[in-house]
């Protein structure tokens, strides 16, 4: 019990209550600076100063998962700031891209979530809209920022313009784009949640290709996906997903599902659970190969040799004495002087 108090204490010192009619009162004069994006940075700098809450702060300040710093501010502060943006935003589109610009620049957390909300803001007509989107889409690896740009950003969008808003996402669905898959997922699942029945076979025929594919990169957003769908329209969704089991030829989409099915909800396991057990294997026998008679006797062998030896002998001729001239072949014979008697 001491521990508990002292823990308290500490806490309500570091992390000021929140006192929600001085809130208001700070986002009020926040607003006021709304045509003055230096010196609405100024002023909400000290806001975010003064409602920062340290004993959620890591020792480098940044946000988990991410490379942005952080002030660790309590979303009920965030949450008034918009409240107040809202309708200056809204009635002025060009101002709002512009402070959007400066809160994105100073590349904090909180900064990055307003510059997000506030684009959500400005009319689907807006030209510079999209482009702001896809770049900083691409360059920011924080999760919770990007599904702010994927679901906040494109929130008017999605609801003013769906058609508009469903080219968009076949773009990031595009078969030759899986980098872009997970955008393409995440911006679609709210649409999902809010789609009617005209919309709803586009929907279908957008992601089946997707979860024919399944990469085992996306198991977690094809789970949020097929949740979503089957909350929304649970007797179509099972529909295509008995289909895909049922035709696919990839065993990686088998896999996946097999791996997140634990996600569904229980009615759709029951229902696919036959189409994800494991099929057995089944070992094709080789065909019995005739064979050949290619045993070779030896004995023939060594009498086919000894019969060829005695051939050869037979055939070989008698070597031929070397010829001899006849010169060469008489001997030379000297007589001995003849001694007369006289001699004596």
């Amino acid at each position: 019990m001491k521990l508990l108090t002292v823990y308290c204490s500490l806490f309500t010192e570091t992390m000021p209550a929140i006192d929600l009619a001085r809130l208001r009162k700070q986002a009020a004069r926040l607003a006021d600076f709304f045509f003055l994006p230096d010196e609405f940075m100024k002023h909400l700098r000290e806001i975010l100063d003064f409602y920062v809450n340290y004993t959620l702060r890591t020792k480098e300040n940044i946000s988990p998962g991410s490379n942005l710093k952080t002030y660790r501010t309590p979303p009920a502060v965030l949450t008034h700031i918009e409240n107040e943006l809202k309708a200056n935003a809204e009635a002025n589109p060009h101002f709002a891209l512009e402070l959007a610009d400066v809160l994105w620049d100073e590349g904090a957390l909180e900064t990055r979530l307003l510059a997000a909300f506030l684009l959500g803001r400005i009319p689907p007509q807006e030209e510079r809209l999209l482009p702001r989107i896809t770049a900083w889409t691409q360059q920011i690896r924080d999760p919770e920022v990007r599904s702010a740009l994927l679901t906040t950003s494109l929130s008017r969008m999605r609801k003013e313009t769906p058609n508009q808003f469903l080219i968009l996402v076949r773009e990031y669905l595009h078969p030759e784009r899986s980098r872009s898959w997970s955008n393409g997922i995440q911006a679609l699942i709210p649409m999902i949640s809010e789609a009617n029945d005209k919309n709803l076979p586009t929907i279908l025929d957008i992601v089946e290709p997707i979860i024919e594919e399944s990469p085992s990169t996306l198991q977690n957003d094809i789970s949020d996906l097929i949740v979503t769908l089957y909350r929304t329209s649970p007797n179509e969704t099972t529909f295509m997903l008995k289909h895909v089991l049922q035709n696919t030829e990839n065993q990686m989409v088998t896999i996946t599902m097999r791996r997140i099915s634990t996600n569904f909800p229980l009615a759709l396991q029951n229902e696919l659970k036959d189409y994800l057990r494991p099929q057995a294997k089944t070992v094709t026998m080789p065909e019995p190969v005739e064979e050949v008679d290619d045993f070779i006797d030896a004995e023939p062998i060594r009498i086919l040799k000894a019969e060829v030896k005695e051939e050869v002998k037979k055939e070989k001729k008698p070597r031929k004495k070397k010829e001899v001239s006849a010169s060469e072949d008489v001997k030379t014979v000297r007589r001995k002087p003849r001694v007369s008697k006289n001699d004596n």
